[in-house]
């Protein structure tokens, strides 16, 4: 099997697996099927992602959708491999905890992701931290948390009605690979659009529509659950921290960390649960 799940941690209702694939453009894709609902945040590598919802290239930092019984497809045409943290829900209790979440309607998925949303990093970097550094005791409330800041942005997301080619998917993915492997660089549209072989115009709305937010916008959150990761785990200074994930200055990573996360960096080091503006 390319996908490997080991069980981090688990209580009434729900777990959380640790999921490691090495998948590759060589090996055929294959059908297989949530046996209950799913949340899995991607924690680096980029694929293919095809369920009864719809279809979508994810990337670190976005989050998969899928419902229980359903069957799906995961590829991998353009790179070699990926990780994510897979939250696994039974329905009576991810029912249990929407009810408390405002606006959310219903406990299956119309949608089959969600992009690296600003309220989703926090908790998205706390789990990989967590997960590094074997805190697994702490899963539980990240497993919460997740689910009900899930349920709450799902109300404003629209499914995809015009699907990118796949030229143009292969175009955004190296871009993504780019992104990832080189997010501590100063990295312009100009240089992804000539990558990418096209105008930074087009290359701007190809990635919009492929991703769900700009190619600045995801740099950007790429750098901040970078390092919200590393604040939780190691004591490295916050400069570091800063100049090591690609800010020039503290002052301009304190301003986007806190925009952000809610939060300064010092405050978000000293939790050790999720916290922030979005659970208050």
């Amino acid at each position: 099997m390319a996908s490997v799940p080991q069980l981090l941690a688990s209580g009434t209702g729900w777990r959380v697996h640790d999921v490691v694939c090495t998948a590759s453009p060589h090996d055929r894709p294959f059908e297989e099927r949530h046996e209950s609902l799913c949340i899995a945040a991607v924690t680096s590598g980029t694929f293919r992602y095809r369920s009864t919802q719809g279809s979508a290239t994810l990337a670190p930092g976005a989050v998969l959708l899928g419902n229980e019984r359903h069957c799906y497809e995961c590829s991998h045409e353009h790179s070699a491999g990926d990780r994510c943290l897979s939250f696994h829900f039974d329905p009576e209790f991810f029912e249990q905890i929407i009810t408390a979440v405002p606006g959310a309607r219903r406990i299956a998925f119309d949608v089959p992701n969600l992009p690296p949303l600003p309220a989703l990093i926090p908790i998205v970097a706390a789990a990989q931290a967590a997960r590094d550094n074997g805190d697994l005791a702490a899963l539980e409330e990240l497993a919460i948390c997740l689910a009900g800041t899930v349920s709450a942005a799902l109300p404003g997301v629209r499914r995809r009605t015009r699907l990118p080619s796949p030229r143009d998917e292969l175009r955004v993915a190296a871009a993504l690979r780019r992104i990832e492997q080189e997010s501590h660089q100063p990295l312009l549209l100009a240089d992804l659009a000539s990558d990418a072989a096209t105008s930074p115009y087009h290359f701007l709305r190809l990635f919009l529509q492929v991703v769900g937010v700009t190619p600045h916008q995801y740099l950007m959150r790429t750098r901040l659950h970078e390092a919200a990761v590393r604040l939780r785990r190691s004591s490295e200074s916050i400069l570091s921290v800063a100049l090591e994930t690609g800010f020039n200055d503290v002052s301009t990573f304190n301003g986007h960390f806190r925009r952000i996360m809610g939060m300064s960096p010092s405050a978000y080091r000293r939790l050790r649960g999720v916290g922030g503006s979005h659970l208050r």
